[in-house]
């Protein structure tokens, strides 16, 4: 018998247990290799590891069978911080004498595994980066196996260098000498880099393309100076000013062609954001967060410019090394994505940033997989995305087992605020947002990551889900596909998005209450204030807001004053009591207008949600004339709601049929007695909030009357509403209702591509029994 001392235990080579395990999850670029490799030298343990197709795949020999358990105890307890273990399996092995544990190449083929999102710079590199010993210092580029840009540089799975767009980038033997060392934290650190042999900046006159002197300090003092830089980050460029220079906003704006619509700002620090906004324990740890969104405030000081006519701003900290030392020089910037309007962000030069700037900050990486800002807000304490992109894609949602199904599918999402999902083994991946499709550059965008999703989870859709909607572009794709082609109705959808997040089993009946601009419905009518009976591949239209006519379609969604006319007439009839608001606008075109709502000439019928928003916004004096931006009416009048109270107004539920509907013919009449008694333009949007939460709880009730349901779902865009929701949910909530809604997922059209799957997985479920 011989034997060899390793970590404090005996091997036999005449006798001994060997296994193979495979992990499954976010395992990849995340530092699991190098954690493994200690662990197994921790418990004296032969084998290797390496990346697979499948995950990281470990071979384990032992003397004492009892080591593995351990060991897989410890792997599960002490995973590396950026690691997300969904799976772990393990079978018996031949064993081999293994004496030593390695690291080893990386297998490739039958790729399915799952990325790390892009992570904000961590506090060693950043310890680095401002030691003025260290090598790195002042670098730029700076990353570790904890932190630096992951999803945008990939190109291919398994994840090592070569299939990313660090590999035109040769390792110097520094950088070399620690990626080749496992207990050097960049081991396998796919970025990694230094002034040597990285990535480099550049400072570039817009005009002329030509570089000039300097870099990051330099940068910090033009925009000092009132000028607006491009600066190009980790999934695109943004555009940059000083927000304290009122004269540089407005020009940023006019450059942007964005004159209302928020601006995001980039603090260094949680302590600049305080001075600025009120930060609650929630909100400081989204800011802090390895994820580094957006997150929205409520304003403390206003900066005039920046999001006008709102009471909340959005602030994020730096996420990356570049923007780390461009804070050091200057603590607050308007950080904004460098896009044309509805572009998707811009992600090199020659897509023409250089035309929305005086200067450009660029570097030499190349960007794969472009991807904006995530955007998030807190209500009760939990997040409420805005916008989910960096940070947060491409982490999974596992399936309940019961939906689960062998087939690989594609969800197209709807027209706007777009994504992809994609399902396969169990698992969904959520594409970042990727903007309206009815802009050729965001369909293209569109296209790009439908292709680069399935190329890095090795995944070829066997059957595509869209929206009902003939005339969506995703329709039309899916149509043109030759593949199996599910459509699922826009409002349910919305719905089931929770319900697959929350791990809801098929079969169980809730309502549903998808609040938003615009649906197409089952009629082909415009959907949008809708309360069903939904379980996750059928439904019931049990209620909706009332129809009321959209005068002039789409343009209705971009003028309140249309739909507050046609609120009023609906209550009214022709005698519409005078409005100071309708003043502004020339009587010739307020005739029209009326005409066109009296006999239905261009004007469809709809339950919009979105817009009795956009009509009681006007009828309060918070809307515009002419929106710039979606919701813009809708968020002005959240922002006006700023009573504490319970009072709301009388509606009607209209039972003569089924669906029965919702009639806000007594809200608007008594609005506009409120404004004869010239009632304050907060109290009367606090006493709306509170008329539509008190709606949904009335729904609900009869809900549990009729149909003995007890769980409701909210989704739609207007859930984005923190009012709202926190009304609803309070109301819900203390009469007994379990409320179900998006955490890690907007309610937004972002989530349809979520409920498109669910949608998909129930109708295979029900074929293949």
């Amino acid at each position: 018998m011989v034997t060899r001392k390793r970590g404090g235990t005996k091997t036999d080579k005449a006798k001994g247990y060997a296994v193979t395990v495979v992990v499954f999850g976010v395992v990849q670029g995340v530092g699991f290799r190098p954690f493994v490799y200690r662990l197994a030298r921790e418990f004296g343990l032969g084998g290797w590891v390496k990346n697979a197709g499948t995950g990281v795949e470990i071979r384990l020999e032992a003397h004492d069978p009892k080591d593995f358990e351990r060991f897989l105890h410890a792997l599960k307890g002490r995973k590396p911080p950026l690691s997300r273990i969904e799976r772990v399996s393990s079978a018996p092995a031949p064993f081999k004498g293994i004496a030593d544990f390695r690291i080893g190449e990386s297998r490739p083929g039958g790729s399915f595994v799952f990325i790390s999102p892009d992570i904000a710079v961590c506090k060693d590199c950043l310890e680095e980066i401002h030691a003025p010993g260290e090598r790195r210092y002042q670098y730029a580029f700076t990353n570790c196996t904890n932190c630096g840009p992951r999803y945008t540089i990939v190109r291919d799975l398994p994840y090592d260098r070569k299939s990313t767009t660090m590999s035109g980038f040769p390792m110097c033997p520094d950088c070399a000498r620690e990626y080749s060392d496992p207990l050097d934290r960049r081991y396998h650190a796919q970025p990694i880099a230094c002034p040597a042999c990285g990535p480099r900046l550049s400072l570039l006159a817009a005009g002329t393309g030509k570089r000039v002197p300097g870099g990051v300090p330099e940068a910090a003092g033009l925009i000092k100076k009132g000028r607006v830089l491009a600066i190009k980050g980790i999934g695109g460029f943004h555009l940059v000013c000083d927000p304290e220079n009122e004269r540089a906003v407005r020009r940023l704006r006019r450059i942007k062609g964005r004159m209302t619509k928020p601006l995001a700002l980039m603090a260094a620090d949680v302590g600049t954001v305080e001075r600025y906004a009120f930060v609650s324990p929630a909100e400081r740890r989204l800011l802090l967060s390895p994820q580094r969104p957006i997150v929205l405030l409520a304003k403390k000081r206003d900066l005039p410019g920046i999001a006008p006519g709102l009471n909340e701003m959005g602030f994020m900290l730096p996420y990356s090394p570049l923007h780390e030392l461009l804070l050091g020089h200057i603590g607050l910037i308007v950080a904004t994505s460098s896009n044309r309007k509805d572009a998707p962000i811009m992600k090199t030069e020659e897509e023409g940033v250089r035309g929305l700037c005086d200067l450009v900050l660029t570097h030499d990486r190349p960007i794969e997989m472009r991807s904006d800002d995530s955007v998030v807000k807190t209500a009760g304490g939990r997040p409420l995305f805005v916008r989910r992109a960096r940070g947060y894609v491409p982490y999974p949602q596992p399936v309940p087992p019961e939906l689960r199904a062998g087939t690989v599918v594609a969800a197209l999402g709807g027209e706007l605020k777009n994504t992809i999902s994609l399902y396969k083994n169990g698992y969904v991946v959520t594409s970042q947002f990727l903007g309206d499709l009815d802009d050729y550059r965001n369909f293209r965008y569109f296209e790009e990551t439908l292709a680069h999703v399935g190329r890095l989870f090795g995944a070829k859709p066997e059957v595509l889900v869209s929206d009902l909607h003939p005339d969506f572009h995703t329709t039309r794709f899916a149509e043109r596909s030759g593949l199996t082609h599910l459509k699922v109705q826009h409002h349910h959808a919305h719905i089931l998005a929770p319900l697959l997040e929350h791990g809801i089993p098929p079969g169980r009946k809730v309502l549903g209450v998808a609040l938003d601009g615009y649906g197409y419905g089952a009629d082909g009518k415009a959907w949008g204030g809708e309360f069903l009976i939904a379980d996750h591949d059928s439904y019931l239209r049990m209620a909706h807001f009332d129809d009321v006519p959209l005068p002039g379609g789409d343009l209705a969604s971009r003028q309140p004053w249309r739909m507050a006319l046609s609120y009023l007439a609906q209550a009214f009839g022709k005698d519409i009591p005078p409005l100071r608001a309708l003043e502004k606008i020339e009587k010739r075109r307020v005739r029209a207008v009326l005409e066109m709502i009296e006999r239905r000439i261009g004007s469809p019928p709809s339950s919009s949600c979105g817009r009795l928003f956009d009509a009681v916004s006007f009828l309060c004096g918070t809307a515009p004339l002419e929106m710039e931006y979606e919701a813009e009416a809708a968020m002005r009048l959240e922002a006006a709601a700023s009573v504490r109270t319970r009072a709301s107004y009388p509606y009607a539920f209209l039972d003569e049929a089924r669906p029965f509907r919702i009639s806000f013919v007594p809200t608007v009449r008594e609005i506009m007695e409120d404004k004869k008694r010239r009632t304050p333009a907060c109290l009367m949007a606090s006493k709306f909030h509170n008329t539509l939460a008190r709606v949904i709880l009335a729904a609900a009730e009869r809900a549990k009357r009729d149909h003995g349901i007890e769980t409701v779902s909210l989704a739609g865009g207007c859930f984005l509403n923190k009012r709202l929701l926190t009304g609803t949910e309070r109301l819900l909530g203390r009469n007994g209702f379990t409320v179900l809604r998006t955490d890690a997922y907007s309610p937004n059209d972002e989530s349809l591509s979520l409920g498109q799957i669910a949608f998909a997985l129930a109708r295979l479920r029900r074929r293949n029994k």
